[in-house]
């Protein structure tokens, strides 16, 4: 299985990531636009998008979080002021969440979208590097090959339905064990740098400003060896 797949580089540096163009279905408002890295039978996808021009979204179709890595894109709910979302900042979309998109210029994102027939949480939620960070449960002792690091977490988004979750989040320093994934897990760097380790020995670098998707079971440790910040998606893959 995949450790992780890149989906940006800070600066704009090629990546050796597959990319495909398709919709996520027959509504998608970026249909013409996205480029999918990875699709899983739970109804994720994860990749990147380049968009100019102007959208009027009545009803979103799905879930996503935008990270945009290039440009601005301006989101307008009615009766809520514009939302200007610029480099090393995002936003979710709950689905069903009546917006309408803008970019006057190119702006390129990447992206964590999910599939929710039955949407608990309509509406549009910023993501911001300086969080209002709350402690959050560590890891346990058999998996880290380093003291126990301090983590703490910003959820700004939660939807039961598509078991869908979005903040920011930071962490000490730590050393974990190559393990099975526990969630599909999308992450955008904001600080510190990782190494993710595979069973065979290779290791992946990603540091801020990178991009990553980890499938759900994909054997992958993890080290850092300073604070470490990511805007996050987790979902919980159905059977």
């Amino acid at each position: 299985m995949t450790v992780a797949l890149v989906l940006h580089r800070a600066g704009g540096a090629p990546v050796s990531t597959v990319f495909r163009r398709a919709p996520f279905g027959k509504d998608d408002p970026f249909s013409r636009h996205r480029e999918i890295a990875w699709e899983g039978p739970d109804s994720m996808i994860s990749g990147r998008v380049s968009f100019i021009g102007e959208l009027e979204v009545a009803s979103f179709p799905h879930i996503e979080t935008i990270v945009v890595v290039e440009g601005e894109l301006t989101l307008t709910v009615a009766g809520e002021a514009p939302l200007v979302v610029g480099p090393q900042a995002g936003a979710v979309i709950g689905s069903g969440t009546s917006l309408h998109i803008q970019a006057g210029s190119r702006v390129r994102f990447v992206f964590c979208a999910a599939g929710c027939d039955r949407p608990t949480k309509r509406g549009l939620f910023p993501l911001h590097a300086d969080a209002n960070f709350k402690p959050t449960a560590t890891l346990p002792a058999e998996v880290l090959l380093s003291p126990s690091p301090e983590c703490r977490s910003d959820k700004v988004f939660a939807d039961d339905a598509a078991q869908y979750l979005a903040g920011t989040w930071d962490s000490t320093p730590y050393h974990r064990i190559v393990r099975p994934h526990r969630m599909n897990e999308f992450m955008h760097l904001l600080d510190g740098n990782v190494q993710f380790a595979a069973p065979d020995g290779g290791v992946l670098s990603a540091g801020a400003g990178d991009a990553v998707f980890v499938p759900q079971g994909a054997l992958i440790g993890w080290e850092s060896r300073d604070r470490v910040a990511k805007f996050y998606v987790v979902q919980s893959a159905r059977a």
